[in-house]
């Protein structure tokens, strides 16, 4: 029989999809999802950044909106494509993903917290003990009220900006060093 002390702590790195894994696309400065698979690529330094993570013994769970599925702009099975490419490309524990629009009032939808709660339930995570990378104010709001450590990564998009992120960075490969060297503290 298993005590709660038994249990090793799992900490974990929440990635936003859109703009922290692949490129975005950028129409009158603000950000979208890729319609096609042919415009899914991942960022620079993504794969290095997810790879250093898994190292340190983080989980890797992607957590994103994808509404455009229930405006029908676009389809599960593109969805389900360039997740493929996701996980065959990175270490991933878990993509997570909320088809909703705002209106649905769903729990999963970031700014709320519904995934990561979600993912910790399924894979045992202390969310005390981890992170979030977004590049939208949802992101982080979403990573605050789980209790994460917020990370915003700033595009200067023409949109609301995140109430009080924990740091500001250029890219997950900046957030995944500074979670990296704060392991070694």
């Amino acid at each position: 029989m298993r005590r709660n002390c038994d249990i090793l702590k799992r900490r974990a790195v929440f990635l936003d999809r859109d703009g922290v894994v692949n490129h975005p696309v950028i129409r009158n400065g603000k950000s979208y999802s890729p319609q096609s698979i042919e415009e899914f690529e991942l960022l620079p330094g993504v794969i290095q950044a997810v790879n250093s993570l898994r190292q340190a013994g983080f989980l890797i769970v992607i957590v994103t909106n994808q509404p455009d599925v229930s405006k029908g702009t676009q389809t599960r099975e593109v969805i389900e494509s360039m997740h493929n490419v996701l996980w065959s490309t990175l270490s991933l524990d878990d993509i997570k993903i909320c088809f909703h629009v705002d209106l649905d009032g769903c729990y999963c939808r970031k700014p709320k917290p519904g995934m990561l709660f979600e993912a910790a339930r399924e894979l045992e995570i202390d969310l005390s003990l981890s992170f979030i990378v977004g590049d939208r104010w949802r992101d982080v709001a979403a990573g605050k009220s789980a209790g994460c450590y917020t990370f915003f990564i700033d595009y200067g998009y023409a949109e609301q900006r995140p109430d009080d992120p924990d740091a500001i960075v250029e890219s997950l490969e900046e957030a995944s060093q500074l979670i990296l060297e704060g392991e070694q503290i």
